[in-house]
This record gives C-alpha cells, structure tokens and sequence, in this order.
C-alpha cells in the first residue's frame, strides 16, 4: 500500500504529522522523516520485526545496523555503557547537531538492531520536528532513507520515489540539509577515533577533546 505524505505548512499539519508518524511507528511500520542532514528511514529501536523490515527495505543486510536517533542527550546514559568522560564533553557541545557516537550499548537493552557487536551509534538531531517524533516515540532506528547504493533523499518526494511502497507515513518536511552526513566517532576504543567524515569537522572536534589530553584518530580509509 503506498504511503500517506504529510505536507508541513501550519502547526496544525506538523502535529497531524507528528501523529501519523508515531502512530505508525507505534504499529510497527516505517516512516520517512525529515532530519538536520538528510531524509531518513524510520523505525522503532526497541521492535525487532521493524528493524528488519528497515533494512529489507534499503536492501541492507544485519551487518549494517542504524544508529539511533534520540531525543535528549540524557537518553545517552540510558542506552549506552562505560561511557568516557570525552563524550559527554562531545555531546554537551555538538547535540543536538550532525554527530554520532559509536559507544558499548548497555546489556539490558531488548533491542535487536543487527550485528553490532554490543555497540550503539547514537545521534540527537537538529530538526525540531524530529525531536518532536522522538518525544512521541522514544529512540527511533534511522538510516538514510534511500536504496542502498543509492543517494541518501533530501526531499520527501526523492525519499518517496525510493521507498513509498515499504513504508506508511512520508512526513514532507521540505529540503533537508545539504546532504553531508553526520560525522562518526568511536568511543569504544583506547582512544576516540573517526568511523566517518561528515559535517562536523575534525578540527572542531579536537578542540573539544584537547581538553581531556586527547585527539581524534584517524586512519586512511576515514580520512
């Protein structure tokens, strides 16, 4: 069945949307959202039939988990274990913004989000629409909303075109971003180092963790 388009104009379409969309997650079907980087492809972290469906959808196979959208930075301590003191230094500067962290998640967690070895990569958005959703739904898997191998939508009608008959709810947001994807960081290692280059800069970075004694590592195939 083809998806519902919500289109933005008036706060009273943004909450009928917002509705739709939570709704929708909350039955265990994808939704397409708006975000600060690109349109993404939606489902509810904690139902594992969703999950999959998410990257049946893209065409993605459980080696390439999506990271979680949040809607606070206080969900971070929730989700995540053996956090280092730098990330909160991080995510006190950078959240909600274009940066996600790679940290160990935390054992309780009924979640199934593919083959991550124990690990989480966390994002709080810049999109007020989208922390809206999440206040509905709590932490949402989100990857790009395109086909894999295809490029990442920046509109709800590019998204649409992709991935209309695999999800329920389109929420047309407008154009998103600039399509530079958030940069990546893991912290689950000796030292932080960079997973994925992307709109917020190395240098930027460093700046945050120079005041812990650390630097951003970065090898060739990041870089």
């Amino acid at each position: 069945m083809p998806a519902t388009t919500y289109s933005i104009g008036t706060e009273e379409e943004e909450a009928a949307a917002i509705s739709a969309a939570a709704m929708a997650v909350h039955r265990g079907e994808l939704v397409v959202i708006p975000t600060d980087t690109v349109y993404g492809l939606a489902a509810d972290a904690f139902d594992p039939e969703s999950v999959q469906l998410l990257l049946d959808a893209k065409g993605r196979g459980r080696h390439m988990p999506p990271p979680v959208l949040v809607h606070s930075v206080a969900t971070l301590d929730a989700l995540a274990t053996q956090v280092p003191d730098y990330v909160h230094s991080l995510v006190a500067e950078f959240w909600p913004g274009p940066l996600t962290i790679v940290c160990r998640q935390q054992p309780s967690l009924q979640w199934d989000l593919g083959e991550t070895r124990g690990t989480v990569a966390i994002r709080m958005p810049q999109h007020e629409l989208t922390l809206a959703l999440l206040e509905r739904t709590g932490p949402l898997a989100v990857s790009s909303a395109n086909l894999t191998g295809q490029m990442a939508a920046r509109s709800a009608a590019e998204a649409e075109a992709m991935l209309g008959e695999s999800v329920a709810v389109i929420v047309d947001g407008g154009p998103s971003g600039d399509g530079t994807a958030s940069t990546i960081v893991d912290a689950t290692g000796p030292e932080p180092s960079l997973l994925r280059p992307g709109a917020l800069s190395i240098e930027r970075i460093d700046e945050i963790l120079a005041t812990h004694g650390l630097h951003l590592a970065v090898s060739e195939s990041a870089s």
